[in-house]
């Protein structure tokens, strides 16, 4: 249950409106959501700031569109990720519309909500590597950020990020994006004095070894303040950049 629920709950219990009881039963009813197949926990946005993401390859659409209807009844964000066309065309034939991106193959359920102090900034190694950046840009977005993304900017072409500075100068925090040996995010550590949350992507040919290459480089950086996530995992990147953005974030 989020603060501003809870604190109205309070309310009406010392107004005498509600019993403790049935106050105490409202807010076991709301803490999660037993749908059999999943248990949908209501009380992540109360702990984490952000309600529940739902992480869609293997999920059936009947499955998902059961887990949406009954998240929405409560919350008014929503974040599917890895979300094909053909389930979100599927999500969509049954009322379920939302924004979807089919380069990150998210789908957004969001409010329109004052912008974040602070910007976030995504650099895209590559084009291959759009996929994991547009992830990151569609997490840090539905979590109220500012955001930015720089694309096509990989050290083959170092010129290309040198052009960034101003945007490099503006951020709060920075996501990097990159596959092959993943080499910008030490190079973006390098010149900036922010958080770098650097991503490896699978791109790469042979020893590239589907982004293990890419991940090892990037956890044996020299740069200090670069941190590293998961192969292809642009949104823990985002979300961990949306919590470094705005520590302090109260739920209300």
């Amino acid at each position: 249950m989020e603060h501003k629920s809870l604190y109205n709950l309070f309310l009406q219990v010392s107004e005498g409106g509600m019993t403790p009881d049935d106050a105490l039963k409202k807010v076991e009813a709301e803490s999660y959501t037993d749908l059999g197949f999943v248990k949908i926990d209501h009380g992540r946005q109360s702990r984490m700031g952000f309600p529940e993401v739902v992480f869609s390859e293997n999920k059936t659409v009947e499955q998902l569109a059961a887990i949406c209807r009954s998240h929405l009844k409560i919350h008014d964000r929503l974040l599917l990720t890895r979300l094909s066309e053909e389930k979100h065309s599927l999500l969509n034939s049954k009322g379920l519309e939302g924004r979807y991106n089919v380069t990150a193959r998210t789908l957004s359920f969001a409010p329109e909500f004052q912008k974040k102090v602070g910007q976030i900034l995504i650099l895209c190694a590559g084009t291959s590597d759009l996929p994991v950046a547009e992830e990151a840009k569609e997490t840090a977005l539905i979590m109220g950020n500012e955001v930015e993304m720089v694309t096509d900017v990989g050290v083959a072409g170092l010129h290309r990020l040198l052009d960034q500075m101003n945007s490099l100068r503006r951020a709060k925090v920075i996501v990097v994006v990159a596959g092959m040996e993943g080499a910008l995010a030490s190079v973006v550590g390098g010149l900036v004095r922010v958080p770098v949350i650097a991503v490896p992507t699978s791109i790469g040919y042979g020893v590239s070894m589907h982004g293990i290459a890419a991940l090892l480089s990037m956890l044996s950086s020299c740069a200090p303040g670069v941190s590293v996530v998961n192969i292809d995992n642009g949104f823990g990147a985002a979300f961990t950049a949306s919590l470094i953005n705005n520590p302090a974030e109260s739920s209300d």
